[in-house]
């Protein structure tokens, strides 16, 4: 991968803002031709440093009124396993994330129900009954901010 300049990052930084900023708003934030901006975003996409733009949501809006990190451990850490988890899950409705991760946990599902008794619902018939689930804790959100501020790694 090629090394982002400075306003490739810049224009990122807007974009992960806002991603809904237009891209003549992006052209005058970072001091450049419109035409040459929508080039550099066509870059970005194309060499998948920019991999989709997403919205958020009011999920109770919805009806999602609780929202939970689920814990999950397994007896199989084959690639088989864990490939199959992680997609199975995925694609059910109530769960926005998944992160497969190393520790204690193998992986942590961020959910959205409309209630209590479907959050117990999907726990036991979507995750406990997999016979690859060994331990499953759940933690309920309270609130959920996310930061609108591009991350700085330094060289």
């Amino acid at each position: 991968m090629r090394k982002l300049d400075h306003v490739d990052i810049a224009i990122l930084a807007c974009l992960y803002e806002d991603p809904c900023m237009t891209n003549k708003a992006i052209a005058e934030a970072v001091n450049m031709a419109p035409s040459s901006c929508l080039e550099r975003i066509k870059r970005l996409q194309h060499e998948q440093v920019i991999r989709g733009a997403r919205s958020l949501l009011n999920f109770a809006a919805l009806g999602g009124h609780i929202q939970a990190m689920v814990a999950v451990r397994l007896s199989s850490h084959s690639r088989d396993t864990v490939d199959q988890f992680q997609q199975q899950l995925v694609a059910e409705k109530e769960v926005l994330s998944v992160f497969h991760m190393g520790g204690e946990n193998d992986f942590l599902l961020h959910v959205c129900v409309p209630d209590a008794l479907h959050l117990r619902d999907f726990i036991f018939n979507q995750i406990t009954e997999r016979d690859a689930v060994t331990h499953v804790e759940t933690t309920l959100i309270y609130d959920h901010i996310s930061s609108t501020s591009l991350p700085h790694f330094p060289e």
